[in-house]
């Protein structure tokens, strides 16, 4: 999402407090079935993992073979300890070929007046 900054830059990173995970995912409509059942496979084995607080997958609409995954995980470490997990890891094959990801991370912006922290 970011040219400049790689998730393994972000998966360096030691701060702590709540990070959002943003995964975006680009597969041709006729694979939409297969790639709903690597994310689901997936997201069952982070769900267990410390630190893991909630998840939410999105379609775009109009037959869209765009998906965005929104994930929220108490830390960049716990989402570090996740990511390099064997099972998980294991799991990434089971993506179709024709699938693309695009993943990074974010922290909550305050904005006085509109949003919190």
């Amino acid at each position: 999402m970011d040219a400049t900054v790689t998730l393994a830059d972000q998966l360096r990173e030691d701060t702590h407090g709540p990070v959002v995970l943003v995964n975006t995912f680009v597969v041709p409509p006729e694979d939409a079935d297969a790639l709903l059942n690597a994310w689901s496979r997936d997201a069952a084995i982070m769900k267990r993992q410390p630190g893991f607080i909630s998840t939410q997958l999105h379609r775009g609409t109009a037959g869209s073979g765009t998906f965005l995954n929104y994930a929220v995980w108490q830390s960049a470490a716990h989402f570090r300890e996740a990511f390099a997990n064997p099972e998980f890891r294991a799991q990434l094959g089971a993506y179709p070929d024709s699938a693309t990801a695009t993943p990074h991370l974010f922290r909550r912006v305050e904005v006085p007046g509109i949003c919190v922290a």
